[in-house]
């Protein structure tokens, strides 16, 4: 049965925010930012991709990074403490992409349960850094009251060569509810179920169950520079429209689920925050990234599990954060400092 959300009320906002956050947001934009536009298959004015599309993208994408040497290999020590479990693999190369969740040894269906996941959008990089960065230095503490289940990195191809999608042109943060509701014209829509995202759900099913298991879900997420640069005109030939120029956030935002709106809790995590790195602002027309501002730094969309993203994988109260990588205050030093610690700040 799920815990009584009155296990929030536990979570003292001061010390739980503060220290987890600043971890967080510390690590994220340290290779992000350095892709730069790449080429761009077409098909043809305003014609989806096809089959030969879709390879041309992915054979023309390079190997930026090493996922074993920036992942696998730091949680390797963890195992010491933790239970460190290998939950599948990506079939293109499954010694090279396998999947892994960390999780207390004390796992008792008596306690609250949370759930961290990043990578899920390969290229975020505060999202993996983060949440390993956590396991590295707050997580144990929360471990003696909550069991936590921490998934660091989704999206392992997309992470080595540093992509938003995975290697079928696929978002894997629109791939956990292939039936859900598409509206022409809306930028959060479900696509094609995934790989990764089928085999994230299936480890949660194995762990108990994913509706009504979990407390909490924070999803650590990152909007880049790519995006307006990259991945949005992407976006647009991929799927035969028109693409539309947009707007970068400058600074740290919350993702909130407008069925189920926990704007207190959300309020502590931006208070926590703003002590490690800026907060975004709106746009002039009152959104960020599109969508409306339910207050400082927080938006509001429709259900995650409607729209297909890893936070509508189970039914908690649902955050997803986001950093902003670069900003014109920032020296090579703070932005690998910062941005990890906002995401880590974010989880605590």
């Amino acid at each position: 049965a799920a815990p009584p959300t009155s296990a929030f009320a536990d979570l003292p906002p001061g010390r739980c925010f503060s220290a987890t956050m600043r971890t967080l947001v510390g690590t994220a934009a340290l290779t992000t930012a350095a892709v730069g536009r790449s080429t761009i298959p077409s098909a043809g004015a305003l014609k989806p991709w096809g089959a030969s599309e879709r390879d041309e993208w992915r054979t023309s994408r390079k190997v930026v990074r090493s996922y074993r040497e920036e992942v696998l290999t730091k949680l390797e020590p963890l195992a010491e403490r933790w239970e460190v479990e290998k939950y599948g693999a990506l079939s293109q190369d499954p010694e090279r992409f396998p999947l892994y969740s960390v999780r207390s040894r004390r796992w008792e269906a008596s306690r609250p349960s949370v759930l961290i996941t990043g990578g899920v959008h390969g290229y975020e990089t505060s999202g993996v850094q983060g949440a390993l960065l956590f396991l590295q230095s707050a997580a144990a503490a929360y471990s003696e009251s909550f069991n936590l289940l921490v998934v660091p990195c989704v999206s392992p191809w997309g992470y080595e060569t540093i992509q938003r999608w995975n290697a079928q042109a696929v978002d894997p943060n629109r791939s956990f509810n292939p039936r859900g509701e598409v509206v022409a014209g809306r930028s959060f829509n479900p696509e094609a179920a995934t790989e990764e995202s089928a085999a994230l759900l299936s480890h949660l099913e194995a762990l108990g169950g994913r509706d009504g298991r979990f407390l909490c879900h924070i999803d650590l997420h990152e909007t880049t520079d790519t995006d307006e640069s990259e991945f949005r005109p992407a976006k647009a030939a991929r799927d035969g429209v028109a693409f539309e120029p947009g707007t970068i956030p400058d600074g740290f935002y919350l993702v909130a689920d407008v069925t189920n709106p926990r704007l207190d809790w959300h309020a502590a995590i931006i208070d926590a925050v703003r002590r490690v790195t800026h907060i975004a602002p709106a746009d002039p027309d009152g959104t960020i990234i599109g969508e409306p501002v339910l207050q400082e730094g927080v938006i509001g969309i429709p259900s995650p599990r409607s729209l297909g993203l890893c936070a509508g994988a189970t039914r908690p109260a649902v955050l997803t954060s986001a950093t902003r990588p670069r900003h014109s205050h920032d020296t090579p030093t703070t932005r690998v400092q910062t941005c990890p610690c906002g995401e880590r700040v974010a989880q605590g």
